[in-house]
């Protein structure tokens, strides 16, 4: 087959790695790509939110399928135009996709499949929703449309909560704000295959939103993650497959747009039991980076088959072991990142993949541009010997103003 990769991102590089393994694929192609991406694979230039430039790109290339990295092109309607070109693509429709695109939708879905989820309110309206924050106090304020992983706030009194609402609804994706109650235990993410009906889970997998070491500092796209993660075990899994991501894709499909892709439920495991706290349309980054390490199955296989609407239900194999990822940032991230920085050491680095996301090459340098600028992966036995190596390489790597926590997976022993 031949493959058409959007995306720029460390997510979509891991999957570029993770499809060039199939016996299956002839060509990949990576619009836009990065500098990593560049180096192994073509990449072309397109606007992945223009659903007419990535059908004449899909069209002139002669693809046999597109396979969409990120949510921005799923939500403006890049895989319903693919559809009615008659292209094969990998990735949900936009009304499907709203699931991202609307947390305030989601919760309606949540509530029309029984999901289990936190207790929440709808605001049009953002000094109606400010009144409310300061009497609600300690709450959850989120934006309701995309705001690339920065449209939450956990906030821990009134007047925080009040400022968080101010803040979110400044942004475009805060024209509707949610106030959310605040739940308690640990956060861990569930992926799914989806065909539309049917289902096949990954690992659960736990990432690191905080800047800075202890879950200290502003949220970002995620520092780092690890998997599997160990505090959802196979029996969790089952669950949330029965419970989570079977009654949304039948309530989906029954609402007349059926869910063809990731389906990512974001979960607290809270002393009640397991509440959904927001589902995403794709992959997650980084968690996608090392559960690519880790998945035991052929990727375009896999994706093919959802897209065609022909996937067996099942737990995709897995390798033995845990996969963990590390995320090195760019001066100035998440508020100002700095780009144009030369990166050096990845000639030195050895035994793990390094997956680029904010990188260009100028020349003969790789230089960085984007706030998240690589993640660093190792596969090994043990918890220990994979962040050990993890972190042994990452210190490899050099660039001005680089920093990165260094306490991922640090509580996971053995």
């Amino acid at each position: 087959m031949k493959v058409l990769l959007l995306g720029s991102g460390a997510r979509e590089h891991a999957l570029a790695w993770k499809l060039a393994q199939s016996p299956a694929l002839t060509k990949l192609w990576c619009g836009p790509g990065n500098a990593g991406m560049a180096a192994r694979w073509e990449c072309v230039g397109v606007d992945v939110l223009s659903p007419s430039a990535v059908v004449a790109l899909a069209r002139s290339l002669l693809v046999d399928l597109v396979v969409v990295g990120p949510e921005a092109p799923l939500v403006a309607g890049v895989s319903d135009a693919l559809r009615e070109a008659g292209v094969l693509v990998f990735g949900p429709s936009a009304a499907a996709a709203t699931l991202e695109g609307s947390k305030a939708f989601a919760k309606e879905v949540m509530e029309r499949a029984n999901v289990p989820t936190a207790r929440w309110e709808l605001f049009d309206d953002a000094s109606a929703a400010a009144r409310r924050a300061r009497v609600w106090g300690p709450v959850v304020v989120k934006a309701d449309g995309l705001a690339a992983g920065k449209g939450v706030v956990v906030a821990g009194s009134g007047e925080e909560a009040e400022a968080a609402v101010r803040s979110l609804g400044a942004l475009p994706a805060g024209r509707r704000i949610l106030l959310e109650e605040r739940l308690t235990g640990p956060e861990v993410s569930v992926m799914a295959f989806c065909d539309g009906a049917r289902y096949a889970l990954l690992p659960a997998s736990q990432d690191h939103k905080r800047l800075l070491d202890g879950d200290q500092g502003p949220n970002t796209g995620g520092m780092g993650a690890y998997a599997p993660a160990p505090v959802l075990d196979a029996k969790g899994l089952e669950e949330t497959g029965r419970t989570v991501i079977a009654p949304v894709l039948d309530v989906m499909a029954k609402a007349g747009t059926p869910f063809a892709g990731v389906l990512y439920a974001g979960l607290m495991l809270t002393p009640d039991g397991l509440r959904v706290l927001e589902f995403n349309a794709r992959l997650g980054d980084p968690e996608t980076q090392p559960l690519m390490m880790q998945l035991d199955e052929d990727l375009l296989e896999l994706v093919a088959t959802c897209a065609s609407g022909h996937l067996a239900r099942q737990t995709l194999r897995v390798h033995p072991g845990v996969s963990i990822g590390v995320v090195l940032a760019a001066k100035g991230y998440p508020e100002s990142p700095v780009s144009g920085d030369p990166i050096e050491g990845l000639d030195a680095v050895k035994g793990v993949e390094v997956f680029h996301a904010g990188t260009k090459r100028v020349g003969d340098q790789i230089v960085t541009s984007g706030g998240r600028v690589l993640t660093v992966c190792a596969r090994a036995a043990t918890f220990n010997a994979a962040r050990d190596l993890a972190y042994a390489e990452a210190e490899k790597i050099r660039f001005a103003g680089m920093h990165y926590r260094r306490d991922i997976g640090k509580f996971m022993t053995g």
